[in-house]
């Protein structure tokens, strides 16, 4: 007669030995990950920030002889940044932008990611060539792009004999159109960032459920959403905040093409910080600004960051349930 084998610790705590080990595997990556950002934090961000917090407290500027000798103005500059009407539009324009190019980023690089998940024939040549943008320095991005975007370019000029009329968009000088020029560069430079998450996401998915799904005779639209779509809601998430976390602080190619203008059309957080800062040498203004503008990226992650421990939770519970299953099989 088979003699039952005793239960071991980890089971005995609740945990099935994969699962412990799963666990094990989970805690040493995080570790392997914080390690190096935590001192990167204490040794370098750490004397940067304490003075960038001096300066918000003390009014400076270039004209005095060395930093102590600033006035000490407590809160003044960040009310006066607060209630700065520029500032109120500059963030509402970054949010703009960075919604807008996040979900362009989003919805053509999981339709790419969709489309070569699975192999075939020249799958390697297409990868690299989905790639490319994001491998492109932002400033050449922009420099081609003026080329290319000028009212009798060969966009305008491309369009025109698409659509049989005299295309002539004022991409560059329109205070209507400059915002949104800069959020099309931005999808092409990084549709392939989600590209690569989505596809990471789409072939990890197990497939069990699909296989399931195919023998019930479920169409592939609905294996599509009411399979593929719930397995990758950890992924979308993290490439929805990471894409958006980015294009709030772009800067190079904004500034490559407009330098806030025209007008004040591409005016967005870091144009601004950086006009207010380096233009109009207002040091300890562009520091109170900063500031703010971190505050308001820890709330963003924060949010983030409650989200995705959320979908984990979700998929922990289901892969536990799933674990239970196949041992009580055994």
């Amino acid at each position: 007669m088979a003699v039952a084998a005793l239960p071991t610790a980890e089971m005995t705590a609740g945990k099935t030995p994969r699962a412990a080990s799963r666990a094990r595997a989970i805690k040493r990556f995080k570790l392997s990950l914080l390690l190096p950002l935590i001192a990167l934090f204490l040794l370098v961000l750490t004397p940067v920030l304490l003075l960038q917090l001096y300066f918000s407290f003390h009014q400076w500027t270039v004209y005095l002889s060395t930093w102590w000798d600033a006035e000490y103005v407590g809160f003044d500059l960040f009310h006066s940044v607060l209630t700065d009407p520029r500032f109120g539009w500059a963030v509402l324009r970054s949010l703009a932008f960075a919604t807008s190019s996040t979900i362009g980023c989003f919805v053509f690089g999981f339709i790419l990611a969709y489309l070569m998940y699975k192999p075939f024939r020249g799958h390697s040549l297409y990868y690299i060539i989905f790639i490319l943008p994001m491998l492109t320095v932002p400033v050449v991005v922009a420099y081609t792009a003026e080329m290319m975007l000028y009212r009798n370019g060969p966009i305008n000029d491309a369009i025109s004999r698409l659509l049989g009329v005299d295309f002539q968009a004022s991409w560059l000088t329109s205070p209507h159109l400059a915002l949104t020029t800069a959020a099309l560069l931005e999808i092409w430079n990084w549709t392939p960032f989600s590209f690569i998450i989505m596809l990471a996401g789409l072939t990890s998915i197990p497939k069990e459920p699909i296989e399931a799904a195919e023998i019930l005779g479920a169409s592939k639209w609905r294996i599509f959403w009411e399979v593929q779509v719930p397995l990758l809601r950890p992924v979308i998430l993290l490439a929805l905040v990471l894409r958006f976390l980015e294009a709030m602080a772009e800067f190079p190619k904004t500034w490559a093409l407009f330098q806030g203008g025209p007008g004040s059309a591409t005016e967005t957080l870091p144009v601004y910080i950086f006009m207010t800062t380096w233009q109009y040498f207002e040091i300890s203004k562009g520091a109170a600004m900063s500031y703010i503008v971190m505050m308001l990226m820890i709330v963003i992650v924060l949010i983030a960051i409650h989200l995705l421990r959320r979908e984990k939770r979700a998929l922990d519970t289901m892969y536990q349930r799933r674990d239970e299953g196949e041992a009580v099989e055994v």
